[in-house]
């Protein structure tokens, strides 16, 4: 009885991911009630011959994956939040941008950035830059839903081949499936499928647009600590290869070493202390992260997550891993990752990287499938759940042509 109810519990949350904006919940509030609650009634009522000590021993091993996951974010988060608030992104946005351009190149421009800087930072932080990007060029708005949809799969696109990028990636990466170097391979084809929805969507657009940046200051202090960030993600991935250092710790000490900095260099600044930016993250994200994946880890110990496997089992591999990605644009990819991960499905390395590319660029295909797209609707009044449906052929042409070749880069490189 208790395995039903604790299945219930998944279910009820994983409705409420679905449904947040219908029932005005916050899937973190949700998720880490049901999936603490769950731990909770695992320990009132053990089954037979499981003693508390196991318990705890299990609960510690989710606990610990969850900390190395959770600080990881915590580093990379709070070090976005200072750019961000400086508004330190925008200002090289303007200047990277020419006075006048035409409508073709920017929305290959605006790809581009949505790309490369979700690979940097977190999805969510990065639709927002973007979003308001496309925003403030007051464009019609039917060209500003097609940059939209764009920018929604560009950000889950660029986020796939970093860790830095997409919460899934890091998942993969930590639960030791590939190395740094093999993610790496993904930015090719996930730049290639960027590219050819930009190409799809800019057919119509034939105007041309006057750029009017608003002057902002210039932060020197704020260059510096975006140096230190830069040097922290290139750090990383070199330490990682060179001596297996975890990438939460190198993350950590550049977070550190940007806080001691900021204590000299802002001395007789007004300004607040960095450490006032650990405030300014998205800590709902991370509360929901911990919530969904106590709710996975509850699935594994109770032996539910086993019959996840059945798909591979009556599949090809390479078919259920595409799957895998259609399904993600109906469920939130993270608990979806953690699962898999969770059930111990065996695959190679070249499976577990267009796995990767897979769940983490396919929920574009639906405006609900990923916090891009929930966030792009809240922000972009045109985009809701029916206009960004209108682009799902181009959006499933571009996905199918990044899995294949995820799948083909990863057959013969690695």
């Amino acid at each position: 009885m208790l395995h039903y109810t604790l299945i219930a519990f998944a279910l009820i949350a994983l409705l409420a991911i679905v449904f947040e904006e219908v029932i005005h919940l916050n899937k973190a509030k949700s998720t880490l009630f049901l999936g603490t609650l769950s731990w909770i009634l695992i320990f009132l009522f053990p089954e037979q011959g499981v003693t508390p000590e196991q318990l705890r021993g299990m609960l510690n091993e989710n606990l610990l994956d969850i900390a190395g996951l959770w600080l990881f974010l915590m580093s990379a988060m709070t070090f976005v939040a200072f750019l961000n608030h400086q508004g330190l992104i925008e200002t090289l946005i303007y200047r990277l941008l020419p006075s006048q351009i035409s409508e073709r190149k920017l929305i290959f421009l605006v790809g581009i950035f949505s790309f490369v800087f979700s690979s940097l930072c977190d999805n969510i932080t990065a639709t927002l830059v973007s979003i308001a990007l496309v925003l403030s060029l007051g464009l019609e708005r039917r060209k500003t839903l097609r940059l939209s949809v764009l920018v929604v799969f560009a950000v889950n696109s660029g986020g796939v081949s970093l860790i830095t990028g997409d919460v899934t990636t890091l998942m993969v990466f930590l639960a030791g499936k590939v190395e740094i170097t093999d993610l790496l391979l993904l930015s090719v084809p996930a730049f290639v499928s960027t590219m050819l929805l930009a190409a799809m969507l800019s057919k119509p657009l034939v105007g041309q647009v006057i750029i009017t940046p608003t002057p902002r200051k210039d932060d020197k202090v704020g260059k510096v600590i975006a140096v230190i960030f830069l040097a922290t993600i290139i750090s990383t991935i070199i330490l990682n290869i060179v001596a297996g250092i975890p990438p939460v710790l190198t993350f950590l000490f550049g977070l550190s070493t940007m806080f001691l900095l900021g204590r000299f260099l802002y001395e007789e600044d007004t300004r607040e202390n960095l450490l006032d930016y650990v405030r300014r993250i998205e800590f709902d994200t991370l509360m929901f992260f911990l919530g969904i994946l106590l709710l996975v880890g509850m699935l594994k110990e109770i032996g539910t997550l086993d019959s996840l496997v059945g798909i591979y089992q009556v599949l090809p591999i390479t078919v259920a891993n595409f799957a895998m990605g259609v399904f993600s644009a109906f469920v939130d990819n993270v608990p979806l990752t953690a699962a898999l991960l969770k059930s111990g499905v065996e695959m190679s390395k070249a499976d577990w990287l267009s796995l990767t590319y897979s769940v983490g660029v396919g929920g574009s295909l639906l405006a609900i499938g990923s916090a891009a797209g929930i966030v792009a609707m809240s922000k972009v009044d045109i985009l809701n759940f029916g206009s960004y449906a209108r682009y799902v052929v181009y959006l499933s042409i571009a996905f199918l042509v990044g899995y294949l070749s995820s799948y083909l880069l990863g057959s013969y490189f690695v």
